[in-house]
């Protein structure tokens, strides 16, 4: 679809037009030092994967469990008991997608959701771009429990929950904290410009800076900035497992990762999949992101490398849970269920 049509990715495609050209080269080895800034003269956007012997698939070959066509553009997704619920931006609404019979369940509306949804206190919370609100949803019944002014700091920002509360970055870039038992922001904590993607985890709250090529460390308790960790270039989307924090860097392409315990960089991985857009999420071992003509990356973390990766159309969310792979192809305007155990 257009650029401009996507709910996402409209205005990081603008900043990475302004920003820096990619390396020539993907396929630098994996370091533990954080990259040099990219060159300067970016006029377009190429992902060329990797080419390790014996990585490369076709998305074309990839096994379905289900295909789901819900309305409007599949994004944004999360998993809770029962069900996968997914943003689609164009159509405006969040839609259940029912595991135990792969049908379509319930249609909520949400003016321009963005930045992500998130399941917790027995409810669905949906951020909107449109109304410049957070909307937190009953899922049994479908209605609105509270609407929660929060403007979000950019569509691709994104939402979590930990430590009793929802976090969310709102404009300019300021993380806020929720009580989901008064449904009102209770305390706001200043960051770095452009550092709008949170994820709580081992207690703490982290948030990479796309700006700035660096994962922050919140403590939720002093409400504080406790470390500050240079990673690779343009890091958007995170995500948790075996001990680390993985965020997918849409300036090359990199995965980089962070111990959770020592807050230090471990590798940035090479997958050749920069740009707008994407995703990461972690299930069955292994960390797996999407990308745009680059549906599916299978990263193994005891090796820090790309064991497969399906190149092709389709790609841009993508989340485990449910003992599955939930790939939301928003160009294709589908929803794949698939098994993490692909050959």
């Amino acid at each position: 679809m257009p650029v401009q049509n996507h709910p996402r990715v409209a205005v990081c495609f603008a900043l990475l037009l302004s920003a820096t050209l990619l390396p020539s080269s993907l396929a630098a080895q994996e370091t533990a030092t954080a990259p040099a800034p990219p060159p300067a003269n970016r006029s377009h956007i190429v992902r060329t994967g990797v080419n390790t012997p014996g990585v490369s698939r076709s998305i074309a070959d990839i096994k379905k469990d289900a295909v789901f066509t819900p309305p409007g553009s599949p994004d944004w997704s999360v998993v809770t008991a029962d069900s996968l619920w997914v943003t689609t931006g164009r159509d405006s609404h969040i839609v259940q997608l029912l595991a135990a019979t792969n049908t379509i369940g319930k249609v909520l509306p949400v003016k321009d959701p963005c930045s992500g949804l998130a399941s917790a206190f027995g409810s669905l919370w949906s951020p909107s771009c449109g109304d410049h609100v957070l909307t937190r949803f009953d899922p049994a019944d479908g209605k609105i429990i509270a609407q929660i002014p929060a403007d979000s700091a950019n569509s691709e920002g994104g939402i979590t929950v930990g430590a009793g509360s929802i976090w969310l970055v709102t404009k300019p870039s300021t993380l806020v904290r929720i009580d989901p038992t008064k449904n009102a922001v209770i305390a706001s904590i200043p960051l770095p410009s452009g550092s709008e993607n949170p994820l709580f985890s081992d207690g703490f709250v982290w948030i990479s800076s796309y700006e700035h090529d660096q994962l922050l460390k919140v403590d939720p308790n002093s409400a504080s900035v406790v470390a500050t960790i240079p990673i690779g270039p343009k890091p958007r989307f995170l995500t948790t497992g075996a001990g680390s924090i993985w965020t997918l860097n849409q300036g090359d392409g990199t995965i980089s990762r962070v111990d959770e315990k020592t807050s230090k960089l471990i590798a940035n991985i090479a997958c050749g999949i920069p740009g707008f857009g994407g995703e990461i999420t972690f299930g069955a071992g292994h960390v797996w992101a999407t990308m745009f003509d680059f549906p599916i990356t299978e990263i193994d973390p005891a090796t820090n490398k790309v064991v497969k990766q399906w190149g092709g159309p389709g790609g841009d969310g993508l989340r485990f849970g449910l003992g599955s792979l939930w790939l939301s192809n928003g160009r294709q305007g589908t929803v794949w269920r698939l098994s993490p155990d692909q050959p």
